[in-house]
């Protein structure tokens, strides 16, 4: 099969195309047939050095996400899930791949109406905004600043946001992403490379009573000073390459809250399958901003990392 490689840590360019065994599924596994990998801002830490939750030894074929249709079972699985589209988690790695084999609980059916490149993109989107807004327990009337907002997880915050009834302010870096943030109806919009960027927040709508930090380093800091007393802060990305910076101390002195979003690994599935069902009715929807053949994964990569891209970036495999 196709695959996309791994060999040592590096710039965009070690990811490299060549063919891998096809796997075959064991006891209690399946093989998906992949129709889309989904790539997060953490793969391609990993793939610069190493960094980030996924232990593997190189060479490796990378991937945590994918999407597609049981096409094989290991010894004692139910047969019937042959046909089934779904989407999944890969333990990490493979995912970049024609093929993947996983275990049987791990993957999640797709809702009929929801397409599956869409439900790639909220795999771990998806889930992680329904967790941050859980955890943030945003109420009707508040001022929500969301960083990255055009980002895949920040434009999904921006629609639960507002659906709970929030004023929502969208910040994002650039001329090209405030554009495309007020094209798709929000307002306030403020582009955080500019220097009075948080003087714009004001302007609109005073301080804030919750911040998605989606940046962290020294944005998250200017953020976190819009904060008007009993507001809440949660951070879900450093796309600054660092993350927020903010003593607890500080934040119990000025009357704030630094919001920590988790959950079990049952309670993940169950905002994983909430996520896909909020697409399916329309209630939820991603946008996809980009899209690459498996071969070009070094070029998705690199888009991501120059801080181009909107909204989820895709490997479509077939």
């Amino acid at each position: 099969m196709r695959a996309v490689w791994l060999r040592e840590f590096g710039g965009p360019e070690v990811l490299v195309p060549g063919p891998a065994p096809d796997p075959v599924p064991g006891p209690g596994q399946v093989l998906v047939e992949v129709a889309h990998a989904n790539i997060t801002f953490v793969e391609t830490m990993f793939r610069a050095t190493g960094f980030g939750p996924f232990a593997a030894t190189l060479p490796v074929i990378p991937g945590n996400g994918v999407g597609g249709t049981i096409t094989g079972v290991g010894p004692g699985v139910d047969p019937a899930l042959v046909g089934r589209r779904v989407v999944s988690a890969t333990g990490g790695s493979g995912g970049y791949a024609e093929r993947v084999v996983v275990d049987q609980g791990a993957p999640i059916p797709v809702p009929d109406g929801l397409p599956l490149d869409a439900a790639v993109a909220l795999l771990a989107d998806g889930r992680t905004a329904l967790m941050l807004a859980r955890a943030a327990a945003l109420r009707p009337g508040e001022r929500v600043l969301v960083e990255a907002a055009a980002g895949g997880v920040g434009g999904l915050l921006t629609q639960l946001a507002t659906a709970a009834g929030a004023r929502v302010v969208a910040a994002a870096g650039g001329p090209r992403k405030v554009a495309l943030l007020r094209g798709r109806g929000l307002d306030p919009v403020v582009d955080y490379r500019e220097p009075d960027w948080t003087d714009h927040v004001r302007a609109a709508v005073g301080g804030v009573d919750v911040v998605f930090d989606g940046v962290g380093g020294p944005l998250a800091r200017a953020a976190f000073d819009l904060l008007d007393r009993g507001g809440r802060m949660l951070s879900f990305g450093l796309a600054s390459g660092a993350w927020a910076d903010l003593p607890e101390e500080e934040a119990t002195a000025r009357g704030v809250a630094l919001v920590r979003a988790g959950g079990t690994p049952d309670e993940l599935r169950a905002l994983t399958e909430q996520a896909l069902a909020e697409g399916a009715a329309g209630r939820l929807r991603p946008l996809i901003g980009q899209r690459f053949p498996l071969d070009r994964a070094a070029d998705a990569h690199a888009a991501i990392e120059s801080r181009a891209t909107v909204g989820k970036t895709l490997l479509d495999v077939r």
